[in-house]
């Protein structure tokens, strides 16, 4: 009874142990990742789109 117990503790020990290994093939690396930031052609273009529409609309208001 002994022998039983004790060749049932060294299979539980034995599974556990070889549960969560690697093997060589299944190693995934995954590439890093590379953030670039883009730059503005221009601080004025964000401006000046927005100073002609309103540019637009006083000259269609004052036509009236």
């Amino acid at each position: 009874m002994k022998k039983l117990a004790l060749a049932a503790a060294l299979s539980a020990a034995a599974s556990t142990a070889f549960a969560g290994s690697y093997a060589k093939d299944d190693v995934i690396i995954e590439a890093p990742v590379i953030v670039e930031e883009t730059t503005q052609a221009s601080t004025s273009a964000g401006i000046l789109v927005p100073l002609i529409l309103l540019a637009l609309v006083v000259a269609v208001a004052s036509a009236d």
